[in-house]
């Protein structure tokens, strides 16, 4: 039994490191379901260097520290390695989770792997990113994408105090859930469909501040002739503020974001963007793993949709907008030093 225990540690290890994931912890043991007693919480995320996916993952390890739970990490090597997520889950599975957290890269790509672990008694909850269909997991924990996105819409057209929008947006990765619903909850704040003639021209950076730099800029070379701009996340809302700079054009546009690092929160008050839609990752992760821990009692499993929420973050505060200031925003923000 020793010897098969040992075996089954090393193969873990040799999985982990030829699949692309990195690996927190392991531990050994037969998969143990609902009711068994001690909770094993497996957390898989998008990638391990994203401050957002750090911090999530920081709180879920102290609350499973607190909780008397044993605790697992493995992450893709880049946002959007499903093939190393789908071998993270396996890897979960055989090591003897019986709760997985998840950060889904693809809505649909991890589907199987989910559905396998289920039907050997698993508990997965999605933290951050929803699956498609949303019932593929027993339950989500997560911002209200849409939502964020229409705070930050919001915001946007108060603070243009009435003038038409001249707008730019700077998307994320073409067809994640994330990015769709965001971009849509945009477009319903500030009062306009994807037809409208106030936007001017979009750029899909894929999350990614050079990215969205290099797209802004292509963007000012067809017209420069804008009040707006949309960014999907804090370090696409920096790159394109880089372009805007380069043009002389800060002062005359209202740029939102969305995310709430600490960095972001910062970019606000230094004036890189007007606004910031914060969420709040620690809380997912704190929520998750004490379902999990519930789930290892009693076999009681959450479900459906849990909305961890979001505030919009500025110095500039409009009418009609909800929102707090960057002294509030520092002291809740996460990635950082406060």
């Amino acid at each position: 039994m020793r010897q098969r225990s040992l075996t089954a540690l090393v193969l873990a290890a040799v999985l982990a490191t030829t699949t692309g994931c990195t690996v927190e912890r392991h531990w050994g043991g037969n998969t143990n379901t609902g009711g068994s007693g001690k909770a094993k919480v497996g957390l898989v995320t998008k990638t391990d260097t994203n401050p957002y996916f750090v911090a999530l993952r920081d709180s879920a390890r102290a609350t499973a520290q607190a909780n008397g739970a044993d605790f697992s990490a493995l992450a893709g090597q880049f946002d959007g390695d499903n093939d190393g997520q789908v071998r993270a889950i396996e890897n979960l599975v055989q090591q003897g989770a019986n709760t997985i957290l998840i950060t889904p890269s693809s809505s649909t790509g991890v589907l199987k792997a989910i559905k396998d672990a289920r039907d050997a008694g698993i508990l997965v909850i999605a933290l951050d990113t929803a699956t498609e269909p949303p019932d593929a997991v027993d339950a989500t924990f997560a911002t209200d994408n849409f939502a964020a996105g229409q705070q930050q819409g919001a915001y946007v057209k108060a603070a243009l105090g009435g003038t038409p929008p001249k707008l730019l947006m700077v998307d994320g990765t073409a067809g994640s859930s994330v990015d769709t619903q965001r971009h849509g909850g945009f477009l319903k704040g500030i009062g306009l469909t994807d037809g409208s003639p106030e936007i001017k021209g979009h750029t899909a950076a894929n999350g990614d501040q050079s990215l969205a730099q290099q797209g802004m800029e292509n963007l000012l070379q067809r017209t420069t002739d804008i009040n707006a701009v949309y960014s999907m996340n804090e370090p696409m809302g920096r790159g394109a503020n880089a372009a805007l700079k380069a043009r002389g054009l800060t002062g005359r546009i209202v740029m939102g974001s969305i995310d709430g690092g600490c960095e972001g929160v910062q970019n606000v008050k230094d004036g890189l963007y007007a606004a910031t839609v914060m969420q709040f990752p620690k809380k997912m992760a704190e929520q998750g793993v004490l379902a999990a821990v519930e789930y290892a009692k009693t076999g009681k499993k959450p479900t459906g949709f849990v909305n961890t929420g979001s505030a919009v973050i500025t110095d500039k505060p409009m009418p009609g907008v909800e929102s707090h200031d960057t002294a509030w925003g520092l002291q809740n923000c996460w990635g950082g030093a406060k």
